[in-house]
């Protein structure tokens, strides 16, 4: 196998690893094991792999010997496991390519989850609100902590906006795919004549910056406080709770009124501030510098879809990769995993074939349904 050193020197490598973790002087340093045992976790998978890959070449070789003997029933057996044996190597091999890719450096992260409706007016914020839903309950599943920091709804219940903080384990790897324009297409609630209209929302999902990575100068914020409004108890518009902080270089502004607490509104104020920095930080490595997320969410337009919720036929269409499932009823109830799955699997093969000049295993783009405008 072509990777096989780089696969021996990283079983080594995690071999090592178990040894540090049982070391009485770095299970004392706190900090030294927390690298330690987050190296040994993120070599885990891929040795776990390799391992198998290992276990099933021996069997492979094993059944070949066995082909060269004289009963013609071992030879049998023989036959039947190489043919189970080889498309199950190719399998791993391929598993292994992927595994070795290198690592997205934010996929640990917890994210910034904001969603603001876009073309539609009342009837893109009801959706909104339904897409945050769909998100919160797909947290759930995955035993994440959805912790909302700031809202603003409409009259109808909709939501123009929300931005929520969620915390959990590799969440910015599962949901970095749904930043974007998101399309819901279906018969609204205030249509009298049975019409289908189209509405727009967006979805940002931004990797939470940790504090040594943005460093924020106290002299480069203003902050102010102000009573909270909307559902809250007898705190509400009474005390100065609510916390808004804008950042003077950036213009960035960022509220949150959630807690009755002023510290807590602070104190997740300060990482939903911290988190925008760091994506302006990214987008200038990156050379992408444009209007504020607008390389990650586009202006809310309906033209820049990445994925179409379409009601009447129970579809929801993702048009990057040309996925399209016919249970929107689940996907709403928050059940992402196959089209979140999908998406990794498509952007890590086309990594691959980066990685191995275009000649790498992986499926092509797939063409894009033709979906109902």
């Amino acid at each position: 196998m072509q990777y096989r050193d780089k696969l021996e020197e990283l079983e080594t490598r995690f071999l090592s690893l178990n040894d540090q973790m049982a070391d009485a002087t770095v299970i004392s340093d706190p900090e030294q094991y927390r690298k330690v045992a987050k190296a040994h976790r993120d070599l885990d998978e891929v040795v776990a792999k390799y391992r198998e890959w290992k276990k099933a070449d021996a069997d492979l070789a094993g059944a070949r010997l066995m082909m060269q003997e004289s009963d013609a029933e071992i030879r049998e057996m023989a036959e039947a496991d190489i043919a189970s044996l080889e498309p199950k190597l190719t399998t791993l091999e391929e598993d292994l390519k992927i595994l070795l890719l290198p690592k997205d450096p934010n996929d640990d992260k917890n994210v910034v989850l904001e969603i603001r409706a876009g073309t539609g007016g009342d009837e893109a914020t009801l959706f909104a609100y339904e897409i945050f839903r769909m998100y919160s309950r797909y947290a759930e599943t995955c035993g994440w902590k959805v912790d909302v920091t700031n809202t603003s709804e409409s009259s109808v219940g909709g939501l123009k906006e929300v931005i929520a903080l969620v915390n959990g384990d590799k969440v910015y790897s599962k949901l970095k795919y749904e930043s974007g324009v998101h399309r819901v297409q279906r018969v609204p609630v205030t249509e009298t004549q049975g019409r289908v209209h189209t509405s727009a929302i967006t979805v940002a999902v931004l990797p939470e910056a940790d504090d040594v990575e943005i460093k924020i100068d106290p002299k480069d914020v203003r902050i102010d406080t102000f009573c909270s409004s909307g559902p809250g108890g007898q705190s509400v518009n009474t005390t100065y709770s609510a916390v808004r902080i804008t950042h003077l270089p950036t213009g960035l502004v960022v509220s949150c009124q959630d807690e009755k607490s002023q510290i807590k509104n602070r104190a997740k104020a300060e990482r939903v501030l911290r988190s925008r920095l760091y994506e302006l930080e990214l987008q200038k490595q990156q050379d992408k510098i444009g209007a504020e997320r607008k390389s990650m969410v586009g202006s809310g337009d309906r033209s820049e879809k990445i994925r179409t919720y379409n009601f009447p036929q129970n579809r929801v269409t993702d048009h990057r990769i040309g996925l399209t499932l016919h249970q929107l009823d689940l996907v709403m109830d928050g059940r992402l995993d196959q089209i979140t799955d999908a998406l990794n699997q498509f952007y890590q093969a086309e990594k691959l074939k980066q990685q191995t000049g275009g000649n790498g295993a992986g499926p092509s783009k797939p063409r894009p349904p033709k979906t109902d405008d």
